[in-house]
């Protein structure tokens, strides 16, 4: 088993995002999206915000994943600098 590469604190999500994740099947894309997350796996970002990302666990800076949601909606995973809070949210929620 792969361990995290930063803790997330506390864990929150905008009601935008809440009903994005909601699944029909059973499933809670939000784990899968914060375990990944957690792994550095950032998901679908450009070249330049996964290298970002890499310094900012050497760094200390916020961290951004993004990832699908079940109905297509695209799904912001942020994590502040301080890894305080991680956030799920809507781009249009930032």
């Amino acid at each position: 088993m792969t361990a995290a590469k930063f803790k997330l604190g506390r864990v929150l999500a905008t009601p935008g995002a809440l009903a994005a994740l909601r699944a029909d099947d059973g499933t809670d894309p939000a784990l899968a999206m914060l375990a990944a997350h957690s792994l550095g796996q950032w998901g679908e970002v450009c070249d330049e915000d996964k290298a970002t990302n890499d310094r900012a666990l050497i760094d200390g800076d916020r961290l951004l994943s993004c990832y699908r949601a079940p109905n297509g909606e695209r799904i912001w995973v942020i994590t502040e600098w301080d890894r305080s809070v991680t956030t799920l949210l809507l781009p249009e929620e930032y």
